[in-house]
């Protein structure tokens, strides 16, 4: 992953589609990629059978409060640290659960949604 100079995003925020997320976690996440191709195909799948946009809707939530996310290398280390606390089933995981609620509704605030 990019380092950003001077603590500041590693990227600008993409514009809301999937195109654009998929170029913005390639640069910021690339091991995700294969995660946002399926979730894309499912959407699309889901979609059709559906007759419904509220899956895709779903993806491009999901995957802009991802970016919204990682673009901030410093929230995104403190994410997954928190993330690891739960995880490891050794403290008390009520603190960083509602951490990590905090971290999710201010990314997606952010993006817009």
């Amino acid at each position: 992953m990019p380092i950003a100079a001077g603590g500041g995003p590693l990227i600008p925020m993409p514009d809301l589609t999937p195109a654009a997320l998929r170029e913005a976690v390639a640069k910021i996440a690339p091991s995700r990629v294969p995660d946002l191709t399926q979730h894309l195909f499912d959407a699309t799948t889901s979609a059709q059978q559906t007759q419904s946009l509220a899956p895709l809707r779903a993806f491009i939530h999901s995957w802009a409060v991802f970016v919204e996310i990682e673009r901030h290398p410093r929230r995104a280390a403190r994410l997954h640290a928190l993330e690891r606390v739960i995880q490891e089933g050794t403290d008390d995981p009520a603190s960083a659960l509602a951490e990590i609620q905090q971290i999710l509704d201010e990314a997606e605030a952010e993006t817009g949604l």
